[in-house]
């Protein structure tokens, strides 16, 4: 079993069609670790490959336990074996649906209807794989306050090592980098017919996946944990 960079906790799609098109937007398979050819998408404000540079890496996924090293002493093996045991405890959740949102100057699927029981499992991921989470670097620490935090965040940077966990949870499915409001709104549109007819309603998440990023920080599937509680 290699070892990886970095950690995360993420919700992936089950395999199928939204699985299928989000890589392909992105241009990166999580699930099989490989690149995917971006998908020809009518009316958008810039190529593909531009819109999605940023979250290219990280793959189609939400994140629920966010990015972080392995702490001293630790090992993939045990992390693995721990966050088995503890998605076997954890039960699934179901949304309304996810709907095509734009948050702030990104472009995401967000959680429609009551997300309570997501954000519930969400903290009870963090903390509970926290003590595999080697402290995050300074330099870390302080790009993220450099973006502007309140007292709460703050208080979740120093203690779980990242701003927005815990009453800061908000799930989402990143499918853009930064852009301008115009070429935000186009790109929403551009994107609607593709992405709509695939988002399933109800949205059944009924496991986690453990991740890593390899060398040049692109993430990859390590398993798939089923939500058995």
């Amino acid at each position: 079993m290699p070892e990886h960079h970095r950690y995360a906790l993420y919700y992936l799609c089950p395999e199928g069609p939204l699985a299928d098109f989000g890589a392909a937007w992105l241009g990166w398979d999580v699930a099989s670790g490989r690149a995917v050819a971006h998908p020809e998408v009518a009316g958008l404000p810039k190529p593909v490959a531009e819109i999605t540079a940023t979250p290219r890496k990280y793959g189609f996924h939400g994140t629920i336990k966010p990015p972080f090293r392995l702490a001293e002493g630790r090992s993939e093996a045990g992390l693995l074996a721990e966050a088995r045991a503890l998605c076997a405890r954890l039960a699934p959740v179901t949304l309304d649906g996810l709907a095509l949102t734009p948050l702030g100057h990104f472009l995401a699927l967000t959680p429609a209807g009551d997300a309570s029981a997501l954000a519930a499992l969400a903290a009870a991921c963090v903390e509970g794989l926290d003590d595999f989470r080697a402290p995050a670097p300074e330099a870390e620490l302080a790009r993220r306050r450099a973006r502007g935090l309140t007292d709460r965040q703050e208080e979740n940077l120093q203690h779980w090592g990242y701003p927005y966990v815990m009453q800061d949870f908000r799930f989402h499915m990143t499918l853009s980098g930064r852009l301008s409001s115009e070429a935000l709104a186009a790109t929403a549109a551009a994107l609607a017919p593709h992405v709509s007819p695939l988002v399933p309603s109800p949205c059944r998440i009924s496991e986690m996946a453990l991740v890593g990023a390899d060398a040049e920080d692109r993430f990859h599937l390590i398993e798939r944990l089923p939500l058995e509680g």
